[in-house]
């Protein structure tokens, strides 16, 4: 990592700790999917031995898109989660009314089959 500049040391760290994966050919491919313009020696190209060229340009340019869309995610992850266990407790209040079940059993059975899966899940911890 010690290749990288600082700003992208820290984001390869964090995608590292994200992923859980701290191996040397986890890094080394870091590394290769880093841009020149964020490498720590700009002036001396990168090498990575089996690749081209054309394969490297593709590795960065999959990784950039990557980091944007795991940082979408990150961003969005609190606000999703919440909403997700509010919908949760609600459709466990829902279920919890015999009229509701009776009438979803009579009417819409699949429906209530998954509504019951889910309400299963959120007993689980998440």
């Amino acid at each position: 990592l010690r290749k990288l500049a600082a700003v992208r040391q820290i984001e390869a760290a964090q995608l590292m700790i994200a992923m859980n994966k701290f191996s040397i050919n986890y890094a080394k491919s870091l590394v290769g999917a880093t841009p020149p313009s964020q490498l720590a020696d700009t002036s001396q190209p990168k090498k990575l031995a089996g690749l081209s060229d054309a394969q490297i340009a593709l590795m960065e340019n999959e990784s950039t898109k990557l980091d944007k869309e795991y940082q979408l995610v990150e961003e969005s992850y609190g606000s999703d989660h919440l909403d997700l266990v509010v919908a949760r407790g609600y459709l466990c209040r829902l279920l919890e009314n015999a009229r509701v079940v009776r009438y979803l059993a009579q009417s819409f059975p699949e429906i209530l089959s998954e509504f019951q899966k889910m309400t299963t899940s959120a007993q689980m911890p998440v």
